[in-house]
């Protein structure tokens, strides 16, 4: 049996969930050579692992300091692996196929479709093309501007590199910086609004989603036309930065700035322009909340989903109101839309509380921290306050799990372990039970 019969016996899902894992194999591999490494020996299998992993799945936790440990090399493969990552491997794929003249089959498509979170098969490769344009331009606008910020630090030669990392970073939600071991990732321009507003943009950019931002090119900001999913990721994602920036200034001796850019970047980008481990366990705990809520669908951000966290939100208004139906903005969401929200939650929760609980026990980490790294494992955020690279190879390798987890997506990863049954004709009794 060759490769194109093994796929054409995949489905959709389980190609997603396998492109991955061979990226990051593939990653691991190239960062294990000699010439990924500063001293020339290569990384040993634990750390190009854990870096494969983290930069695939567009996380940013790291084991060792990614400016002064990688040489360029290694940091170039690290940033092609962001970029794939950030746009799924599906998506690049099926970019070469269209860039080589091929046509694009049906397999092809559906896998796309499942890939960006796509309603409809129809359209997907003009699709395609509007994400590639989209990313591209995104990319270069905010390298274009951090460029002129890096030159005046670093020189035109390793500023054009650090603003190219840094925006392609930034756009996929990475949260890799080449600051070095004392740079403290952006913290020291937490001053400079240039910075501030590019980095935040392109986080922002990428938060959002590739359905979202084609939605905005059709309709612009007329609200009406817009569509229901897409008014939804508008409105949770001003309330998800509004809100926790007003908690995080008035409860901590940070600036406007600060307090800003953490709420942005906690979504599940990774940069910080200030020390996390300062923080209260209140904006902690605050932290760990948005972490685990993420991006949009179809973005490069990770997370539970905004669309997810406001269909439990709007199932429990239901609930209180009495109604048979969960209903926003004259909609009605689907109750299998709702069932799906409710088993991603769960699964969520119990991967983070059994995780932060196994983390505790192995390394005796306070709770609130591993809490703190583990929500920023499976949201695919990378903040850490630095217990990432001080814990056990065991420890380790579960973050791992999370991040790949995180990345896939819990739908995605049920779907690729079981084939969907077909509809039987009848249905079983009901059996009572009271909950309350």
């Amino acid at each position: 049996m060759n490769i194109f019969s093994l796929l054409r016996r995949l489905s959709s899902f389980q190609i997603i969930v396998l492109s991955f894992a061979l990226l990051i194999g593939s990653g691991t591999l190239l960062l294990m050579t000699p010439w990924a490494t500063q001293d020339g020996q290569g990384a040993a299998l634990l750390p190009a692992c854990f870096t494969a992993v983290s930069a695939s799945c567009v996380t940013g936790l790291t084991v060792v300091d990614t400016a002064s440990y990688w040489s360029h090399f290694g940091q170039l493969v690290i940033l092609m692996l962001i970029q794939v990552g950030g746009l799924g491997v599906v998506t690049m794929a099926v970019a070469i196929t269209v860039g080589m003249g091929q046509h694009v089959g049906l397999m092809q498509r559906s896998t796309m479709q499942d890939a960006i979170s796509a309603q409809q098969i129809g359209g997907i490769v003009r699709m395609l093309r509007f994400v590639l344009k989209f990313t591209a331009g995104t990319e270069l606008l905010g390298a274009c501007l951090l460029l002129p910020v890096f030159a005046r630090d670093y020189g035109w030669l390793q500023g054009g590199w650090m603003a190219v990392f840094h925006s392609i970073s930034a756009f996929c939600n990475a949260g890799f910086d080449l600051m070095g071991p004392r740079g403290g990732s952006l913290m020291a321009y937490a001053g400079d609004p240039l910075v501030n507003l590019t980095i935040m943009g392109l986080i922002m950019a990428g938060g959002l989603g590739f359905l979202t931002w084609a939605d905005l090119s059709v309709n612009r900001l007329h609200w009406r036309r817009l569509t229901f999913q897409t008014r939804i990721i508008l409105m949770m994602t001003v309330v998800l930065v509004a809100v926790p920036a007003l908690v995080f200034f008035t409860q901590e001796p940070i600036s406007g700035w600060q307090a800003l850019f953490q709420s942005v970047t906690t979504r599940t980008a990774g940069f910080n322009t200030m020390d996390i481990e300062d923080l209260s366990e209140g904006s902690r705990c605050i932290m760990v909340l948005l972490m685990m809520t993420g991006g949009a669908p179809g973005s490069t951000a990770g997370g539970i989903k905004t669309t997810t966290a406001f269909a439990l939100l709007m199932a429990m208004v239901s609930v209180l109101r009495m109604r048979g139906d969960v209903e926003c903005q004259s909609r009605r969401i689907p109750l299998e839309t709702v069932r799906q929200a409710l088993a991603i939650f769960v699964m969520y929760a119990l991967l983070f509380f059994g995780v932060s609980i196994a983390i505790g026990f192995v390394d005796h980490a306070e709770m609130i921290d591993a809490m703190v790294e583990v929500s920023s494992a499976l949201g695919t955020v990378g903040l850490s306050i630095g217990l990432t690279e001080k814990l056990s190879p065991v420890s380790q390798v579960m973050l791992m799990l999370l991040m790949y987890f995180g990345r896939v997506g819990a739908l995605t990863m049920i779907y690729a372990l079981h084939k969907r049954q077909k509809a039987v004709p009848c249905r079983l009794p009901e059996g009572k039970l009271t909950v309350g």
